[in-house]
């Protein structure tokens, strides 16, 4: 049997190791198409990456089987544009935005849910707050929180509209652009890419729901815990699977189908988050991804033997992605964000040795340093906009106590040193 030849938009060396983790791995030949640096850093250059990525796809020596990716903007939509041009399956680009243009996103959620909170347009002239405080304000298409803000007050909304005003345009410009190639309702047409949502503060429990669609088939496969710092909205960890009550993750899954079904996504994998009340048992969907989270891909592996990835590459290439679950080491698995919440100069942090040293001490965790040397906190990309990420740990566990206890002996052992401290 001949391999298949899949690309993959923006492979990167973690989740290169990942793929080879899927079932039948022998199956394919992976192929890097953009490096992430390329795709992430510094201004976004949209039509000459889509330019560059047409050139390397058309000169490929070989059939293309699949062109794949795992990142948000700008290779979560570009996917469906290439994919047409190559005749490969994927979402068509109008089923993506559907999803990643928060507002556009929200009119369609309406049709078909009423789990969704109270939203409103926002011009970034508007002076006036569109909802009763307190709210969020983001731009409509963003990615790490980055630009969110919660307001509390007509003094917050008016220094978050000018923060969004300033920063707007590094997603928005190309976004812009993959919204010029795409056929739009008027509404959308109008609004663009460069303005903001408003949406009702949510509170309560977080969760994320990942599937597939296939055929018309909407499908999860995992539902997972999303935690918080204290007092802020910052991530501490997504945790795999849910410890939430069974009933909950019943509805979790039947809003996701009906949401999913609603948009037309098909084909494709994808992530939706959510804040959920376990004792009213209301939940709100917060918003969906047209992409499955390569942050869960460990996770995944440590529970079932087999990365997330795998959904992936079968819906892609047309194949069924059914796989039984559990095969993994671990009952529990968790992602956690070491983070800081002033900014500083990070003067030394620990080196690679000290980091190997502790994942072979500790056993099942595996440690990503986030913050170079020398950087200075509040200028690391892809932050949100409360908080800096100095590392992020995954641990595998036989149950909860397992896991914070290895967390904490993770973060007692990392040694991040700051300037003047």
């Amino acid at each position: 049997m001949s391999r298949k030849n899949i690309i993959v938009l923006g492979l990167d060396e973690v989740n290169h190791a990942l793929l080879h983790q899927v079932p039948d791995a022998d199956r394919y030949r992976f192929h890097g198409l953009l490096t992430l640096e390329e795709l992430q850093k510094g201004e976004i250059q949209i039509v000459d990456l889509l330019d560059k990525a047409r050139k390397a796809l058309t000169s490929f020596d070989g059939t293309i089987d699949a062109i794949v990716g795992y990142w948000d903007f700008p290779v979560s939509t570009m996917l469906p544009l290439l994919c047409r041009e190559f005749g490969v399956r994927g979402a068509s680009l109008e089923s993506v935005l559907k999803c990643e243009h928060k507002y556009w996103s929200r009119l369609e959620q309406q049709k078909v849910i009423s789990e969704h909170p109270a939203f409103a347009l926002v011009e970034l002239d508007d002076d006036k707050a569109p909802l009763p405080f307190p709210f969020w304000l983001k731009p409509v298409k963003s990615f790490s929180s980055d630009l969110a803000f919660e307001v509390t007050g007509e003094a917050e909304f008016r220094s978050a509209v000018a923060e969004i005003a300033d920063g707007i345009g590094r997603v928005g410009e190309p976004f812009d652009y993959l919204l010029d190639q795409a056929d739009l309702p008027p509404e959308i047409a109008d609004a663009g890419g460069q303005v903001a949502l408003a949406e009702r503060a949510l509170s309560g429990a977080r969760a994320a729901v990942e599937g597939y669609s296939r055929d018309g088939e909407v499908e999860i496969y995992a539902v997972l815990d999303s935690l918080v710092y204290p007092e802020v909205s910052s991530f501490l960890r997504h945790q795999y699977p849910s410890q939430l009550p069974e009933e909950m993750r019943r509805k979790l899954v039947d809003v996701s189908q009906r949401v999913i079904k609603g948009i037309g996504f098909d084909p494709g994998t994808f992530s939706i988050e959510y804040f959920c009340d376990p004792d009213t048992g209301e939940i709100n969907l917060l918003e969906i991804n047209a992409r499955h989270s390569q942050s869960h891909a460990e996770m995944f592996a440590l529970v079932n033997g087999f990365p997330n990835h795998h959904y992936m590459l079968k819906v892609a290439l047309g194949e069924d992605p059914r796989h039984p679950l559990g095969g993994g080491p671990y009952a529990l698995a968790a992602r956690w964000y070491l983070r800081r919440f002033d900014d500083g100069l990070l003067t030394s942090g620990p080196t690679d040795e000290e980091i190997k040293s502790i994942e072979d001490e500790i056993g099942g965790v595996s440690v990503y340093r986030r913050a170079p040397d020398g950087s200075r906190l509040s200028e690391l990309p892809g932050q949100d906009s409360y908080s800096y990420e100095l590392a992020e740990i995954v641990v595998g566990a036989d149950g909860p106590e397992q896991l914070r206890d290895k967390y904490e002996r993770c973060v007692a052992a990392l040694r991040f040193d700051f300037d003047g401290e």
